[in-house]
């Protein structure tokens, strides 16, 4: 009988979590800061994983950055970092992820310009390199390493 790619990585230690793929061909996904429930985007361009400044749905304890956040589209002046938190993406978990806060204004517009919902954040190329992350286009599924 042939190994599915499904069988194969669940073998080797992965979980699989569904990605939702959106109009803009951006894939959204369910996850949890510090036991908080969200809706992100998948970004691998994106270095660090981010939340909303603004809003801090997730009740971040930050300290101001140095760094200045930037995008495709837009330069945010004003970042923080949190240290240490909980992120949960379906069964596979980090205790000790860092989150960049900025404001999300400019991104969450573009995505309601397009009907699109608002997203809390971006799971950026930081939880998918811990994560040891392989993404399945044609399933629309990210796999994680347990």
């Amino acid at each position: 009988m042939k190994q599915t790619r499904h069988s194969f990585l669940k073998s080797q230690g992965y979980t699989s979590i569904k990605l939702n793929k959106t109009d803009t061909n951006h894939y959204q996904i369910e996850a949890k800061i510090n036991d908080i429930e969200g809706l992100f985007i998948l970004d691998t361009g994106a270095s660090n994983t981010c939340t909303d400044l603004q809003i801090n749905k997730f009740h971040l304890i930050s300290i101001d950055s140095e760094v200045k956040a930037s995008s495709a589209t837009d330069l945010m002046s004003e970042t923080k970092v949190s240290k240490k938190n909980k992120l949960q993406i379906g069964k596979w978990i980090s205790k000790s992820s860092p989150i960049v806060l900025f404001d999300m204004t400019h991104i969450n517009k573009a995505l309601s310009e397009r009907d699109i919902k608002a997203v809390d954040g971006i799971i950026g190329a930081d939880i998918l390199k811990k994560g040891k992350a392989i993404i399945d286009y044609e399933k629309n599924k990210l796999y994680l390493k347990l």
